[in-house]
Parts: structure tokens; sequence; C-alpha cells
């Protein structure tokens, strides 16, 4: 494996006196998709917010060799590290007013344009890693399909991508390495086709 652009070594996050990211380290390396699945609650989205300075946390970000210690939000997507977040809520190299121009449209447009969208924002901006967090979230299954066929062929033009996503099956299916969340924990890491096949990924995440 070439060396990791995204180096996320023994983070943790506290929402008051919860600990919510309890020490997590993993990596990304340039043209991987890189997915973290784990059940509701498991610190998923937490874990992108906290990498790209939204959430304060302790321990260490590096992002092609520089630590993002300290760097605001703006800053980060400035390096080339651009998040598309959960909910398509906000995006972060826009200015306010195209949010708000943005809102008025997504308020008219369905879940999956509103998706493919935010995608398309993210991507004017040629990041150098692209974050998805829960892409396929409230999409019917046809549009959940069309949404990971684009991912899919951003990785083979060779986008660097870290997924998060409840659909545990679909992002396995397309990534090249995936880590498995458990109550802030990385408890399993493997290639995408071995977690895909493993009995005890099935049985949790998998439905069978």
């Amino acid at each position: 494996m070439a060396d990791p652009i995204l180096k996320v070594d023994n983070i943790n996050v506290f929402y008051g006196s919860i600990h919510a990211i309890k020490g997590i380290s993993f990596e990304v390396s340039q043209g991987e998709i890189v997915t973290l699945i784990g059940a509701n609650g498991a610190g998923k989205s937490t874990t992108l917010n906290a990498i790209s300075g939204l959430l304060p946390r302790t321990g260490s970000v590096s992002f092609f060799g520089r630590r993002l210690a300290k760097v605001p939000p703006y800053k980060v997507v400035e390096r080339g590290l651009v998040q598309v977040p959960e909910g398509r809520r906000i995006f972060l190299h826009m200015s306010v007013q195209e949010n708000l121009e943005m809102g008025a449209y997504t308020r008219h447009a369905a879940g999956g344009e509103q998706q493919m969208l935010a995608m398309g924002r993210a991507l004017m901006s040629r990041p150098k890693l692209l974050m998805l967090d829960e892409p396929s979230m409230g999409l019917a299954p046809i549009l959940v399909e069309a949404v990971f066929d684009i991912i899919a062929n951003l990785h083979r033009q060779g986008a660097t991508i870290l997924l998060v996503e409840q659909n545990a099956r679909m992002a396995l299916s397309i990534a090249d390495r995936g880590y498995v969340l458990e109550t802030g924990k990385i408890v399993t890491t493997g290639t995408g086709r071995e977690l895909l096949n493993s009995a005890t990924i099935k049985k949790a995440y998998l439905g069978g």
C-alpha cells in the first residue's frame, strides 16, 4: 500500500462527559476508497467531523504529512480535504450566500438530486480527498444504486474517498478497505471483500 495521504492517529472526541470517539486510528492512501461502517451511534459521522475540524478532538490528523492541528474547517478545505455532510446540510467550501441559494433550491429537489448536487459541488473544488457522510441516507433503492455508481466511477478515475455509510453491503462492495466501528472504537478492519465475506460482519451488519 502506498504512503497514506490521510493519517488519523489516536483521536478522541468528547461530548461533555460522554467519550464518543475512543482512540481511533486509521489511514487512507492515494486512490483508495476506505469506508467506515457500523450501527447508528457508533461514531462514524463524528469521526469525519473531527477530521475536518468541525468538532474538537485530541490525537492527531495528518494530511499529506502536515498535521491539521487547530486548522479551521475552511483551511482544511483549502488544503484539498472536502466533506459532503450527512443530510446535505451545508457546504464548507461555499459562501454563506451560496449556501442560502443552495438551500432554496434543495427545498424543492428530491433527495437523490440533493445528494448528487452536493457531490457535484464538492467535486468542483477538485478535492485531494473526498469525505462522504451517509450519501445514501433517505434515498429510494434505485437512487442508492445511482449514487454508488457515481462513487465507483469516481474511484475508477482515481479519486480518493473516505466513505461513511449505513448501507454496509453497498459500501463494502466498492471499498478497497473498511473499518468497523462499535461505540466509538474500531473493532475490525480488512479489505472490502474480506469484510463482505466475514460471517461475523454478515450477521451484525449485512442481514445474514
